[in-house]
């Protein structure tokens, strides 16, 4: 059976540092947490890309920055931004998705993710309005975690 192969936003790998007392924040995190195990078992693989980094280094909190960047690095394939995704993402901006979403979204598709979670749930209605449109099922934590479970 193919390993799945995952993207996730970077308010996935942000939750952690979220206000725990909010239910739904305190179950993406567990989602999380969970799915970091599975990953380290190699149960999925998952992506890393110049978008996630960039987004990262904008953190202005380096305690937090330094922790992703460490849940960054259990990723098994790289994405670089080329031409390519560039122009994807062009597209995805008329769909309107946000600039940083729309190449969130090109970069899992050439790097031929399974799945984009997120814990943005304006993505992921946006994504249910495109779906016949878009080359990666985006899906939020919540939802990824208990189909998988």
């Amino acid at each position: 059976m193919k390993t799945k192969k995952l993207d996730l936003d970077l308010c996935v790998y942000n939750r952690p540092f979220d206000d725990q007392k909010q239910t739904r924040i305190a179950l993406e995190t567990n989602a999380f947490v969970y799915l970091l195990d599975q990953i380290e078992n190699a149960e999925y693989a998952v992506l890393n890309s110049e978008i996630l980094r960039y987004e990262n280094s904008r953190d202005s909190d380096a305690g937090r920055r330094e922790r992703v960047r460490s849940y960054l690095r259990l990723s098994n394939e790289y994405a670089k931004i080329d031409e390519k995704v560039i122009s994807r993402a062009e597209y995805l901006r008329e769909l309107k998705f946000g600039d940083l979403d729309a190449l969130h979204l090109a970069v899992a598709e050439g790097a031929k993710a399974d799945y984009f979670l997120t814990c943005d749930d304006g993505i992921v209605k946006k994504a249910d309005r495109h779906k016949g449109k878009l080359k990666v099922k985006v899906m939020s934590l919540l939802k990824f975690v208990a189909e998988e479970m």
